[in-house]
């Protein structure tokens, strides 16, 4: 690489990291509204889902496409696309093309990070990596608590277009500055790219996000269109084994989990995701639809955890070194048990700052969790495997998030539906419902109606906030087969907000 303006670059990978980084939470505070408009309460968990999804099987591909023609080609690609789904989000008029647009704006957002590590690893020396690094983990930290808040103004003050509009100024400016601070000359080098693997594990977990989908929308155990894509989702995952197993360069190397470390570490990182992005979603529906709150409120009542995250990093960075891993991600079990149950507790009348307190407590636990997991997983490999080692753990991350939001959508929605069903008032139904969770639209919901409408939205999240616990419980449990081991400081790395 030749003129290069090292200043661009380095503002152009904090400007890229932080839209990318920020896309995950600004949404989270304006969901209620979202649905709310688009008359989407019983699928809004796809929104999430399909954006999760496409961004995280795209990772590799665009890993390999930058090795092939070049980091600031694909970088410019990768935004454009996620800035087009971006303008199609804002708008949106129904809950289905809003779900379209976010798969596009993910597969925009899967080449965005990688493609600017990838711009750092190139531009900077190995002394000089670590402190740009730094930088781009504090744009994930702005970004954790800038999020919620920036995204409840926008629906409080303007409208829930704007949370998408944003990007288009942003993205525009993004690009201007790499065309113009990064001259590349790309040696064209020949790579294997896994698309029959990127493929298949779309496929089956679409199918299996679909079919919970199905059978929160139909309490029939024995729905026969949930259960096809059940067996279809079964299927298409043994296929992708044995291509997988074949492939030169898989998406998932499954050679990696026959190390234990790996693969309890990727599963225990797998089941807290889940539970991250249940918290994500399903508090802010609580201060908005039984609370009553706008979407700045939820913002602030989530900001607790963004900060207590870093402060579990570091945490666990020196716990690692006095006690080990095991003992530490023991802790961090326990940690997150006690916010999970306080959540669990909370009653219809439970006042804010208990839920900021315990956002706090839950954001302590994760901070510890995700730098130990992430540390022991990248420590179990040969340094030449550290970089296939993180990817896997990010995946997993990554999966565990959309997975654990369909899981809970399902039980979500199937409480909804069989209270609404045997509720005294035949005026309680889906559209009301709708209304309620939206400060903007409560408006239209009939007085005597609001009260029987939030005592079973509270009986339904309180019913999912106990089913959460549930993967804590696991992840207690699986954490007794890892091994031991004290690290040394210089091998402690910190890890960012999911």
């Amino acid at each position: 690489m030749k003129e290069i303006n090292v200043k661009l670059i380095v503002v152009t990978v904090f400007v890229a990291t932080f839209m990318a980084a920020i896309e995950g939470t600004i949404i989270s505070t304006a969901m209620p509204t979202i649905v709310s408009s688009l008359n989407g309460l019983g699928i809004m968990n796809w929104i999430f889902s399909i954006y999760l999804l496409t961004s995280a099987v795209t990772v590799p591909i665009y890993g390999k496409l930058a090795d092939l023609f070049g980091k600031k080609k694909i970088f410019i690609i990768s935004t454009i696309i996620f800035v087009v789904g971006s303008t199609l989000c804002g708008f949106a008029t129904s809950i289905e093309q809003m779900i379209l647009f976010r798969a596009i704006q993910g597969l925009g957002a899967g080449g965005i990070y990688p493609t600017s590590m990838t711009i750092v690893a190139d531009v900077f020396p190995y002394e000089k990596r670590a402190k740009i690094m730094g930088l781009l983990g504090t744009a994930w930290g702005i970004a954790g608590v800038a999020g919620p808040l920036v995204g409840g103004f926008f629906v409080d003050k303007l409208t829930w277009h704007w949370i998408f509009f944003i990007n288009i100024p942003v993205g525009i400016a993004t690009i201007v500055l790499i065309a113009i601070g990064l001259k590349e000359k790309v040696n064209v080098a020949k790579q294997q790219i896994d698309y029959w693997g990127a493929l298949l594990f779309t496929s089956g977990l679409l199918c299996l996000l679909l079919a919970l989908q199905f059978y929160g929308e139909d309490l029939n155990v024995m729905n026969a269109q949930a259960f096809s894509l059940l067996v279809a989702s079964v299927v298409i995952f043994v296929i992708f084994y044995f291509v997988e197993k074949r492939a030169a360069d898989p998406i998932v190397p499954f050679e990696l989990f026959k190390n234990r470390t790996i693969l309890v570490g990727n599963l225990i990182a797998f089941l807290i995701s889940a539970y991250v992005m249940g918290i994500d979603v399903y508090i802010p529906m609580w201060m908005q639809g039984i609370r009553g709150h706008g979407a700045t409120i939820s913002g602030l009542i989530l900001a607790p955890l963004s900060v207590a995250w870093f402060t579990g990093s570091f945490i666990a960075g020196r716990l690692l070194v006095t006690i080990g891993n095991k003992r530490t991600i023991g802790i961090a079990s326990i940690v997150l048990l006690l916010g999970g149950l306080m959540l669990s507790g909370f009653g219809i009348g439970t006042p804010e700052w208990q839920f900021a307190l315990n956002s706090a407590v839950l954001g302590l636990g994760f901070g510890m969790i995700f730098t130990t997991t992430t540390v022991n997983v990248q420590d179990a490999v040969p340094a030449t495997m550290v970089g296939t080692a993180t990817a896997s753990i990010t995946l997993f991350r990554t999966v565990g998030q959309a997975v654990g939001l369909a899981v809970f959508g399902m039980i979500f929605n199937s409480l909804l539906l069989h209270n609404m069903g045997n509720a005294a008032d035949d005026a309680i139904n889906a559209s009301q419902m709708n209304q309620l969770i939206s400060t903007h639209h409560l408006g239209n919901v009939a007085p005597a109606l609001v009260g029987p409408l939030r005592e079973i939205l509270y009986q339904s999240l309180h019913f999912v906030y106990w089913s959460m616990l549930g993967f804590i419980l696991i992840s207690f449990a699986l954490h007794f087969l890892l091994p031991s081991g004290l690290r040394e400081p210089s091998q402690i790395k910190g890890s960012d907000p999911v």
